[in-house]
């Protein structure tokens, strides 16, 4: 195992005690189910694994990068799913402590046992902070909008997702009807899903947009988009 510094190393020790603590074989089997036999899990729902949170996060230093860049690493490369899923709320915590090269940390987060849980916790939580802190990486998002893997594909269209009235329409329609024709279905429904969360800010735009591309557009993203227009 690589070395771990002092405020990663203590944040890790009170999680790994904190889930030895808390398994429930029982739930872990049913989240399990519920996420297609996928990832092994350690049984904690999502309020049990917040109060955790709370009580392993309390009272340490805010991280520099590389602490930010160990823990997530560290979690991830842990079996239970909720490990990710405390890395995925930390990063969120302390997007402000990393800079615009961590990005390459997030890709390989976001490609890294991938699933739409932790992927979009990062694309709209994490990733989208980060490049409204570094405007630089928008360039980044143009590129992951035509990867050939589906996920860095998925984030780029729904990194704008909180993005309201800054929202850059240009990216977000382009990058739409860039992977218009996408044949996988959690590419389908991202865009869908990114069209419909703008329609609260601009639903004249979104109406208009679907319209003009009702034809390029797969039935579902146009369902998706639609739905409360």
């Amino acid at each position: 195992m690589p070395f771990v510094g002092d405020l990663a190393s203590l944040l890790l020790q009170r999680l790994d005690e904190g889930f030895a603590a808390s398994r429930d074989p029982e739930r872990a089997a049913a989240m399990r189910a519920y996420m297609r036999d996928q990832f092994p899990y350690a049984g904690l729902p999502a309020p049990a694994l917040r109060a955790m949170e709370r009580k392993v996060f309390a009272g340490l230093s805010s991280p520099s990068v590389s602490d930010l860049r160990e823990v997530a690493l560290e979690c991830w490369s842990r079996d239970e799913r909720e490990y990710q899923y405390v890395a995925c709320d930390y990063l969120r915590k302390h997007v402000r402590a990393a800079d615009a090269p961590f990005i390459d940390t997030a890709r390989t987060l976001i490609t890294t046992k991938p699933w739409w849980d932790t992927v979009d916790a990062l694309a709209t939580r994490f990733v989208g902070d980060l490049v409204r802190l570094h405007p630089s990486l928008v360039a980044t998002m143009d590129a992951w909008s035509v990867e050939s893997d589906m996920w860095l594909v998925r984030t780029a269209i729904l990194h704008q997702l909180h993005y309201g009235t800054a929202t850059d329409t240009g990216r977000l329609f382009g990058y739409c009807l860039g992977q218009a024709s996408h044949l996988d279905f959690f590419v389908r429904k991202a865009i869908g899903w990114a069209l419909r969360h703008y329609a609260r800010t601009d639903p004249g735009a979104v109406r208009k947009f679907v319209a003009a591309n009702e034809s390029r557009l797969s039935p579902l993203s146009v369902r998706e988009a639609t739905k409360h227009l």
